[in-house]
Order: structure tokens, then C-alpha cells, then sequence
């Protein structure tokens, strides 16, 4: 399996337009489809709660709030999710720690190769 053959649908929340755009672009060059981007939790936690979502990028602050109701509904429906930060995630409590982190400023290989990570051991198990 190549490392961009996996596909599904990816929830997006992710407050700063540039780097919404550029994700978009590189998920969908990387085969998936793009969920968003949603720019406020309670957008993005409705549709965490009620769409077909195979992962999430959860940026940790969405206009100053965090994510983490978010990351609850993603939790209840057993859906992975990646975090971003623009801080070394200190912030996040314990109960979202399992979650990878990827650090801003990243780059776009940083995200997909994590997504595809998390969705290779998702269908695994």
C-alpha cells in the first residue's frame, strides 16, 4: 500500500485561512476528502457528532477556544484525530494525550504522514 493510498473523509478545524487552504490542497492531493475547514468548535464538534469522518486535524485553539469538546465527540464515536499547536501541547489534558501532535510551523508531509499513520493502525485493528 502506498503512503497516500488510504483515502476517507477528514474532519478539518482549523482557524487560519492560509493554512486551512493549504491543508485542503494537500489533503485532497493526497487522496482524501476534506471535511470543512471549520473555523469554530461548535461548527466543527456538530459535525464531529453527526458526519462519515474516518480522522480529524484538530487545530488546539479555534479563535482562542479550545478544541476539546471537539475531540470528546470524535472520542464517543472512536475516531482518531491528530492535534496541531502552535505550542508543545502542554495544554492538552491527559485524556486527549494518546493523540499525535504535530507542531506549527509544519510541514504539509508532517500531517499527511501522520494521517496516514493513524488511519493505517485505525483499519488494523
Amino acid at each position: 500500500m502506498d503512503a497516500h493510498s488510504l483515502g476517507g473523509n477528514i474532519l478539518v478545524a482549523e482557524d487560519e485561512m492560509l493554512i486551512s487552504a493549504m491543508l485542503e490542497d494537500a489533503l485532497a492531493d493526497a487522496g482524501y476528502r476534506v471535511l470543512g475547514p471549520f473555523e469554530r468548535v461548535a461548527s466543527a464538534r456538530a459535525a464531529a457528532e453527526t458526519e462519515e469522518i474516518d480522522a480529524a486535524i484538530l487545530d488546539v485553539r479555534l479563535d482562542s477556544v479550545f478544541v476539546f469538546p471537539v475531540a470528546d465527540a470524535l472520542l464517543a464515536r472512536n475516531i482518531p484525530f491528530i492535534f496541531t499547536s502552535g505550542t508543545d501541547g502542554k495544554e492538552i489534558p491527559a485524556a486527549f494525550r494518546a493523540a499525535p501532535i504535530v507542531c506549527k510551523p509544519y510541514r504539509l508531509t508532517d500531517i499527511t504522514t501522520a494521517l496516514d499513520q493513524l488511519l493505517q493502525t485505525r483499519r488494523r485493528l
